[in-house]
């Protein structure tokens, strides 16, 4: 028998609900607000929360003058390389600690767990001088090359999705005479789907918002990626609506991405957790 809630509870859970909205959203409404300001409207008061009239040329100056369209694509360059390689490098270890059976293999996976409690400032400056002897400072090696060896948090996720579902499926390839790889990319590869969005979307919005890391690693601004960007443009005093424009520009990607892939990553995050 199921527990019926109060119409009266149920009105008052939505209205926390659509309280709670608004002050999330609200920032970001603000930020757009601002964003299409002329410079006198920005401390008009009362501020108009809808600006009359819309100084769409913050855009305009923001991705041509100031050359955010050329730190946009270095952004999506960086991102589109790490999430193939954290996806693949993820899975494929996952794969093999999942399926195989081999001596030291909890241990493994339990080190392999335990970095995740490691502070990245504890490795930032060996990791720094590590890339300085390579020679590869100034550019986007350091920001790439770790993705495609695997992250604790990414063979963790894929780890947990794998485990979930049949063996049976590995042992009737095998039989079939299907090699491991072959097993890998034809069966599980397509049904981590939803392992993978979930993953996807962690990865880009970590990718995307970085910031750190291309402050140490990059110093021409040919190279800048748009957080690295809207440090430059805070740094430059530009007015807040300029600044309020280069915002908007860092964060529509990551709300974009979020929605379309709504769906997926709830289902990933949900189906990792159904067995250890």
């Amino acid at each position: 028998m199921t527990k019926t809630t109060h119409p009266l509870l149920k009105v008052l859970m939505y209205l926390l609900l659509i309280v709670g909205s608004v002050f999330m959203v609200f920032p970001f409404i603000w930020m757009l607000s601002t964003s299409l300001k002329t410079v006198g409207a920005i401390s008009q008061m009362p501020p108009q929360l809808i600006p009359n009239p819309m100084n769409w040329d913050n855009y305009m100056t923001i991705w041509n003058k100031i050359d955010f369209g050329r730190y946009t694509m270095n952004s999506f360059f960086i991102v589109s390389i790490e999430m193939v390689g954290s996806l693949v490098s993820s899975a494929f270890v996952a794969f093999g600690l999942a399926m195989f059976t081999f001596r030291l293999r909890g241990l493994i996976y339990m080190i392999m767990l335990a970095t995740l409690m490691i502070p990245s400032q504890v490795t930032m400056i060996p990791t720094y001088f590590i890339w300085k002897e390579f020679g590869a400072l100034n550019s986007y090696y350091p920001l790439i090359v770790p993705s495609f060896l695997g992250g604790a948090f990414g063979i963790f996720l894929m780890h947990q999705f794998i485990k979930s579902l049949p063996k049976e499926l590995y042992e009737s390839a095998t039989i079939d005479g299907c090699s491991p790889p072959g097993i890998f990319f034809k069966i599980y590869l397509p049904l981590c789907k939803p392992a993978l969005a979930a993953l996807g979307v962690f990865t880009f919005m970590g990718a995307w918002n970085n910031t750190l890391g291309p402050l140490i690693y990059l110093q021409d601004k040919e190279l800048y990626t748009l957080p690295l960007g809207l440090l430059y443009l805070k740094s430059e005093n530009v007015n807040q609506a300029l600044l309020m424009a280069g915002a908007v520009i860092t964060t529509l990607p990551v709300v974009l991405v979020y929605l379309f892939a709504q769906k997926q990553f709830v289902q990933g995050i949900a189906s990792t957790g159904m067995k250890g």
